[in-house]
């Protein structure tokens, strides 16, 4: 048998490589890992908000092209004829919700404020489309289009706005904070932004310790996206590579602060490099761009890939609730991205270029749409008010008022014992 080489030490390796270098220098330090953020945006918008002082008064100023033509509708690799059509019609449901809270508003039957999604119709309800029965998610207060898509009616969030005995909280909340964690898969929105996060990792964390990897979808603005806890709940999801979907709605404000200067980076999606996880940017005014990526996220996690982190380009075209006018944000602006129309888009896009709906079917569309949204007006105006003494109610739980049970199944004990150590549940085992 031939006598084995002794292996070279490090420090002996090191010698010689800088004994082989040139003038005795060390060698050159290997290639940086590159990293690419893949864009399937049709059009790149090319402008800057910047902040103006003159004459004692702070306004905001728009440079670039603004007359770019409207981008076409990039063609789904996964809808069918029949989803696109009936994803149109959410997005459409969505719309006239809102038209009709912010009327009920003006009558004085809100309770509070009213926060719209216009022009975010798109990224709400095609994200959301792209869910499995038992895939998770959990909206903030602008992404009311999923909860359509997911099962809730027009009335829930009509009658929770306006403090109804009817509403999902029966009159104990006035905004959008409720959830169903038994039927829709829905955990409540949560008014502190970014905290849905690591709770959403926490859903895929406790399915995949009842052996499932489902997907857990939320949303985060551009400005919510700046704080802490997002951070550390993406950084746990990659981490522990569970599920998550994470669209970030880069809506170009956040309340009365552009983008500009709110961080550094040319796009949000540039922040996956740090997590080591995929990013991917897309026009969040184009449905199918949504669908289509929202989708190849939920299939990695279904595949227990790990989490993704998506960019949905578009802009708010409402202040930050109604009290808010948005008179900062340059006109220009607006008249901009009113021309990208989510809703505007999608209809020409099935009407004159796929040709799947002729004039007759989406007029026909739109006025069911419309007849729904008036029943349930009707029905949320004809909720009774809660009675005092209920206010009592549903604050402390007693004896026997539910039970939370494993959505999946638990896994079954056995025997895996450590040096010396207690039996473990293989569930515990798996977190080591």
């Amino acid at each position: 048998m031939a006598k084995q080489k002794p292996r070279r030490s490090n420090s002996n390796h090191r010698a010689s490589n800088l004994k082989a270098s040139s003038n005795g220098r060390p060698p050159a330090p290997s290639p940086t890992r590159t990293y690419s953020i893949p864009d399937h945006r049709l059009e790149k918008p090319d402008f800057t908000v910047h902040q103006i002082h003159k004459d004692g008064q702070m306004r905001y100023e728009i440079t670039g092209n603004l007359n770019a033509p409207v981008p076409p509708i990039r063609e789904s690799k996964y809808l069918t004829k029949q989803q696109h059509i009936e994803l149109y019609r959410w997005m459409l449901l969505n719309r006239k919700m809102e038209y009709a809270l912010e009327n009920l508003y003006k009558q004085g039957k809100v309770v509070g404020g009213v926060y719209f999604g216009l022009g975010q119709e798109a990224c709400s309800c095609a994200s959301a489309y792209a869910l499995d029965k038992d895939d998770w998610f959990a909206p903030m207060i602008r992404n009311q289009g999923a909860l359509l898509v997911r099962g809730f009616r027009a009335r829930d969030t009509m009658m929770q706005y306006m403090a109804k005995a009817d509403s999902p909280t029966k009159g104990r909340d006035g905004t959008s904070h409720f959830g169903d964690i038994e039927k829709r898969n829905m955990v409540s929105p949560i008014s502190m932004l970014g905290d849905l996060i690591p709770v959403l990792s926490g859903v895929a964390l406790g399915a995949r310790l009842q052996r499932r990897n489902i997907a857990t979808l939320t949303w985060i603005g551009d400005g919510g996206q700046s704080t802490g806890v997002t951070y550390e709940g993406l950084n746990f999801a990659a981490v522990q590579n569970l599920g998550l979907v994470l669209f970030v709605e880069s809506n170009l404000w956040a309340y009365s602060t552009p983008s500009e200067m709110q961080y550094k980076v040319k796009d949000l999606a540039e922040r996956a490099i740090a997590y080591g996880i995929p990013g991917v940017i897309i026009d969040g005014t184009d449905a199918c761009q949504v669908y289509d990526a929202a989708r190849d996220a939920v299939e990695r996690a279904h595949r227990g890939q790990g989490p993704t982190l998506i960019e949905a380009k578009m802009m708010r075209m409402k202040g930050h609730a109604i009290h808010d006018a948005a008179d900062y944000v340059p006109k220009q602006l607006f008249d901009y991205w009113k021309k990208r129309d989510p809703i505007t888009r999608f209809e020409n896009y099935l009407v004159n270029v796929k040709k799947w709906l002729t004039g007759k079917e989406n007029a026909e569309l739109i006025a069911g749409v419309e007849r729904e949204i008036e029943e349930e007006r009707e029905a949320a105006i004809a909720s009774p008010m809660p009675t005092p003494e209920s206010a009592v109610g549903g604050v402390y739980c007693e004896e026997g008022c539910h039970e939370i049970k494993p959505k999946y199944g638990m896994p079954k004990a056995r025997a895996a014992k450590s040096a010396g150590g207690p039996k473990q549940t293989e569930a515990a085992a798996h977190l080591k």
